[in-house]
C-alpha cells in the first residue's frame, strides 16, 4: 500500500483587535489561524484553510478527507482520541507526541537498537476516561536526541495489533516527527519573505486576499523552482523577481544569464569627511 505522509500544523497569526475588530481572539487580542498540511515528499502546501483564531485544531482536522493508508504528522494540540479512531477506522496512521499526564498501561515490549537514539518500542491501552473514547492498542516509542539529550515518546497507531509485529521501525516513527520542523520553517519563510504578519489593509476580506496571494506566490515560486531544475533556493528566485520587478524580459532569462545565485544584497553606507 502507498502510504502519503502529509505534515499538519496551525499557527496563530496576531492582530492588533483596534485595527482589525472581525478577529477578535481573546478580550485585548486579535487573531486568526492558518490551518496548513503539507505533502512530505515535496514539502509544499497540500491544504490551508484560514479561521478565526477560536477555532480549535481538531475541529478543523476533522473535515479533512484524507488516502487510505496515508500517515500524518501532528503536534499534541491534534490529541484527540475519538479523532484517533476516526482515522484508524479509515486506516489513516498517526503520529504525534504523547502527553506527559497521559495514563496507559504496557501490554508489549520490543527489543530496541540504543544506538538509534531509541529508548524504548511499546504497545499500550489507555486506561483514563478520555482514553476510552480510543480502544485499540497504541505504539508508545521513546526516543532520545543524541544532540540535545532531550528525552522525547511518540504516539502512533502503527500498529496491526494481530501477531504482535510493528509496520514501521521505531526510528523510522521519531523521523517521521522529527519532520514537522519543515512547517515550522513554511510558516517562518511566508512570514519573512511574503510579508504575512503586516498587511496592506484591515478589513476580514483584505487579509484574506493578502494570505492567498501570498499562497499563490509560493505555489509559483515552488514551480518555477521545479519545472526548470533550478539550483537555487526560493529566497534566491524571489530576489531576483524583486530586483527585475519592471523590466520587460522573458521570465526564465532571469536566470539563465546568470551562471550564479545573487549574493545576499548589502547595505553600503559613504559617510562623507568633514
Amino acid at each position: 500500500m502507498h502510504q502519503k505522509k502529509t505534515i499538519q500544523a496551525t499557527r496563530h497569526i496576531d492582530l492588533c483587535l483596534t485595527m482589525f475588530p472581525w478577529a477578535k481572539f481573546r478580550r485585548t487580542k486579535g487573531a486568526i489561524k492558518l490551518h496548513v498540511g503539507i505533502d512530505h515528499q515535496g514539502f509544499l502546501p497540500m491544504f490551508l484553510t484560514v479561521t478565526d483564531g477560536k477555532k480549535h485544531d481538531v475541529t478543523q482536522a476533522r473535515a479533512l478527507t484524507l488516502p487510505t493508508g496515508s500517515i500524518v504528522a501532528v503536534d499534541r494540540g491534534y490529541i484527540d482520541y475519538q479523532w484517533f479512531d476516526q482515522l484508524n477506522r479509515s486506516e489513516i496512521y498517526f503520529v504525534t507526541r504523547a502527553k506527559k499526564n497521559m495514563r496507559y498501561a504496557v501490554r508489549d515490549r520490543k527489543p530496541v537498537v540504543r544506538g538509534q537514539g531509541i529508548s524504548s518500542d511499546q504497545s499500550i491501552v489507555l486506561t483514563s476516561l478520555r482514553g476510552q473514547s480510543y480502544p485499540k492498542r497504541l505504539r508508545r516509542v521513546g526516543y532520545k536526541d543524541p544532540q540535545t539529550g532531550k528525552h522525547y515518546f511518540f504516539l502512533t497507531n502503527n500498529y496491526p495489533g494481530t501477531g504482535g509485529n510493528f509496520t514501521l521501525a521505531a526510528k523510522t516513527i521519531a523521523d517521521i516527527y522529527k519532520a514537522r520542523w519543515q512547517i515550522e520553517l513554511f510558516f517562518k519563510w511566508i512570514k519573512q519573505n511574503l510579508k504575512v504578519k503586516s498587511f496592506l489593509g484591515t478589513s476580514k476580506n483584505a487579509v484574506m486576499t493578502q494570505i492567498w496571494v501570498a499562497m499563490c506566490m509560493y505555489l509559483m515560486l515552488s514551480y518555477l523552482k521545479f519545472s526548470n531544475r533550478l539550483g537555487w533556493s526560493l529566497q534566491q528566485i524571489l530576489r531576483v523577481l524583486q530586483l527585475n520587478l519592471f523590466e520587460r524580459r522573458p521570465l526564465l532569462a532571469l536566470f539563465t544569464t546568470q551562471s550564479q545565485p545573487p549574493d545576499p544584497p548589502m547595505l553600503q553606507l559613504r559617510l562623507a569627511g568633514t
